[in-house]
């Protein structure tokens, strides 16, 4: 990955100015460089990164663990891009280890989310298992801390 790619992926907010700076490019390049990353679609999304547990939000994230059977020609694709087509799927990857996918699934609530895994999930042809997981915190997301540490707590001494 170079630079540019890196700098965007720290900060997609970056000015192009600031980043002609830092990677001692042109201001113009640097945007042709994104221009055509976005064309090629390298780049495909900017995103925020927001600490939900700060807002009165009652959405509900589950990691998802499932047992495919690959297909015969087409290996695990075929059932991924069907998986990743419900709106539900915010996020899904093929994985190595006891099984074969991970989805990332946002809900309203936790109804939401087993009615996705019992009545769209686990019948569709070739998915065998399921293994849902409820995310009940978030520490840190993408590099980025949550909350913020209080430097000066002290440990407390035992006698």
């Amino acid at each position: 990955m170079d630079a540019l790619l890196k700098a965007l992926k720290e900060n997609a907010l970056e000015t192009p100015a600031n980043l002609a700076r830092m990677l001692d490019l042109s201001e113009d390049e640097v945007r042709k460089r994104i221009d055509d990353y976005e064309k090629q679609g390298v780049i495909r999304g900017y995103h925020a990164i927001v600490n939900e547990d700060q807002l009165a939000v009652s959405d509900v994230t589950a990691v998802i663990e499932v047992k495919v059977t690959p297909e015969r020609d087409g290996g695990f694709d075929r059932i991924a891009q069907r998986i990743s087509r419900f709106d539900e799927v915010q996020d899904l990857y093929l994985v190595s280890g006891a099984y074969d996918l991970l989805i990332f699934l946002k809900g309203d609530n936790l109804k939401d989310v087993a009615a996705f895994v019992s009545e769209k999930l686990s019948t569709l042809d070739h998915v065998t298992s399921t293994t849902t997981h409820f995310m009940l915190k978030t520490f840190k997301e993408r590099g980025v801390l949550m909350a913020v540490a209080d430097d000066h707590e002290r440990l407390a001494i035992s006698p």
